[in-house]
């Protein structure tokens, strides 16, 4: 098909009030009614056939256009309320959006992080982090949790394993002077 803006004779980033005008005066001059008698009938056929098909996707795109912006706008306000710390009204907003995309996880996971659900924050994170790995926002983020649920197992592994040797002498040995001072003796030999 030819670009369906020169088919209906609008600009690109028409507004569907345009269109809509372009589109009618079109259909009415080929509309198939109109020629019925005509020897040339099967090309007004084709070419309403043809504007139909420049409505239908100048229509779509103009639609995703505006969805599309509407939710930018959602998620420049989301991204607002975050930075004020009213995590709950940019959780509310983005509960309210259908377009679930990279974005949507990202900010849904910053909220959910914010109030406390961490596991459910980490995950819609990581689902951003997956859909568009190239964004070093995501990117950083992902990462920044993980290095940290590492340094926190690590430490809590080092707590219930007790530390190292050193550790235990040292406690040892505060307690024993702790207990000498007091006139006892923990530890005979020193």
């Amino acid at each position: 098909m030819r670009n369906p803006y020169e088919i209906l004779g609008v600009r690109k980033g028409a507004t569907k009030e345009e269109v809509k005008k372009a589109y009618k005066e079109l259909a009415k001059k080929y509309h198939p009614d109109r020629y019925l008698d005509n020897p040339l009938s099967h090309l007004a056929e084709e070419k309403f056939k043809e504007i139909n098909e420049a409505y239908e996707t100048i229509m779509k795109e103009v639609e995703n256009t505006n969805y599309n912006n509407y939710n930018q706008n959602d998620f420049y306000k989301v991204r607002e309320y975050i930075s004020r710390g009213d995590f709950r009204t940019a959780r509310n907003i983005l509960s309210n959006i259908n377009d679930r995309n990279s974005e949507w996880y990202y900010l849904m996971g910053i909220t959910s992080i914010r109030l406390g659900f961490y596991d459910q924050g980490y995950d819609f994170i990581k689902r951003a982090y997956f859909m568009e790995p190239n964004n070093m926002e995501y990117r950083n983020t992902y990462e920044n949790i993980i290095n940290r649920q590492r340094a926190y197992s690590s430490k809590t592994y080092e707590y219930n394993r007790g530390g190292d040797m050193c550790d235990v002498c040292v406690k040892l040995y505060c307690a024993d002077c702790c207990c000498e001072c007091l006139g006892g003796d923990l530890i005979g030999c020193c």
